[in-house]
């Protein structure tokens, strides 16, 4: 079994544990960044973490795990295969999360939700709402880092392999700004 400080370490032998000034996807300004993006360039570790993640719903019937595109997409792939399942992901179409290129989602599926880092939950949100409006049931939502400090609730079962206690502040009273540290923006989404 893969502890925490075994786990940590694979973020920071990665570079994925960043530190400087960033802006969050949610429009939050922060001193860390986690870009999981960076383990996953390792299938090793991306196999290890995935395997962990998927032993905590190993009682829960999951028929299809899911991710949002595009940080969920990797993460999806190896948590349904450590499962034996199959995995799909969901993105974003006119600004709307739904699910293209022929994958489908039958009615009565029971469906694992994944995400490599949750500070609001809203994608993790978006992609429930979706699996919902197709008649299905997400049983669980697992991420690799919760950064939500133990505050995003999904209704259903929540795990995540770390959980992280991070700063963030809105952008009109973040210390950094203040200090003039330039701002970096290193997530996938394009803040409206």
């Amino acid at each position: 079994m893969t502890d925490r400080e075994e786990i940590l370490q694979i973020f920071k032998k990665t570079n994925a544990l960043m530190e400087g000034h960033f802006q969050l996807t949610s429009g939050l300004h922060s001193d860390k960044y986690m870009q999981c993006a960076k383990v996953f360039q390792y299938p090793e570790f991306a196999e290890v973490l995935a395997r962990q993640l998927a032993l905590s719903f190993e009682e829960d019937g999951v028929e299809i795990v899911i991710g949002p595109a595009l940080g969920g997409i990797i993460l999806a792939y190896e948590v349904a295969r450590s499962i034996g399942v199959k995995n799909i992901f969901a993105e974003r179409e006119n600004g709307i999360m739904v699910l293209r290129r022929g994958f489908e989602l039958p009615k009565n599926t029971r469906v694992l939700v994944v995400e490599d880092v949750v500070t609001t939950g809203g994608s993790v949100r978006e992609v429930m709402e979706l699996v919902a409006s197709m008649g299905s049931m997400v049983v669980g939502v697992g991420s690799l880092v919760d950064r939500s400090q133990g505050l995003a609730d999904f209704g259903v079962k929540f795990r995540a392999l770390l959980s992280m206690k991070v700063q963030s502040h809105a952008p009109d009273s973040c210390p950094l700004c203040l200090l003039g540290i330039p701002i970096v923006k290193p997530g996938s989404r394009k803040i409206v």
